[in-house]
C-alpha cells in the first residue's frame, strides 16, 4: 500500500537543505514551494517555484540518497504529501504502472528544464518574462518580484524595468 505521510510547514521553513540528503519526494497540497541553490558568494539562484498539485524535491538528491545541491523552503504555509525513497521503491515493486507514472512525470520535468534552460540562453528577459506569466499566472500573485527575478536569472531591479515596459506599451 502506498505509504505516503501528509506533513505541514510554516512559512520560512525547509522541506529540504542543501548538504542534507532529500529522504522524501514532495506532492504539495498546498502553499508555495522555492527551489534553490546558494552559490559561492552567498547569491541565491531560484531554480523550481512549486505551488498546489506539483512534486518538489532535490531529485538528484532523492534518487542517489547523497547530499543535496539544493534547498527547497516555504513561501507559504504549506502542506505536502511525502514519500520515501525505499517506500517508493517498494510502491514501484507493489504496483508497476505507478512506477510508470513516475516516469512519466519526471520525463515532462526533464523536458521542461531543458526548455528553460534553451530560453535562458535564447531569449531575451523581457520575453522571459512574458513566458514566466503565460506559464505560470497563479505564480505571480504568490511570489515576490525578486524571487520571479532570480528564476529569470536577472536582477530585481531590471524585472521592475521590464514591468514597467510593458505598462508603458499598453
Amino acid at each position: 500500500m502506498l505509504k505516503v505521510k501528509a506533513r505541514k510547514f510554516l512559512k520560512g521553513q525547509y522541506v529540504v537543505q542543501q548538504g542534507d540528503v532529500c529522504r522524501t519526494e514532495n506532492f504539495v497540497l498546498s502553499g508555495c514551494l522555492k527551489t534553490f541553490y546558494i552559490d559561492q558568494e552567498g547569491q541565491e539562484h531560484i531554480v523550481m517555484l512549486a505551488i498546489e498539485n506539483w512534486w518538489t524535491s532535490d531529485l538528484g538528491s532523492f534518487i542517489n540518497q547523497a547530499p543535496a545541491d539544493f534547498n527547497v523552503q516555504c513561501l507559504e504555509n504549506s502542506e505536502v504529501l511525502q514519500i520515501t525513497y525505499e517506500d517508493l521503491e517498494q510502491v514501484f515493486l507493489e504496483i508497476p504502472k505507478l512506477e510508470r507514472f513516475f516516469r512519466i512525470i519526471i520525463q515532462r520535468a526533464f523536458a521542461a528544464a531543458q526548455k528553460r534552460i534553451v530560453n535562458n540562453f535564447s531569449l531575451p528577459a523581457k520575453e522571459r518574462y512574458l513566458k514566466f506569466r503565460e506559464q505560470y499566472p497563479q505564480i505571480e500573485q504568490r511570489v515576490p518580484q525578486y524571487m520571479i527575478a532570480s528564476y529569470l536569472g536577472i536582477t530585481k531591479e531590471f524585472l521592475s524595468k521590464i514591468r514597467h515596459q510593458l505598462i508603458e506599451d499598453q
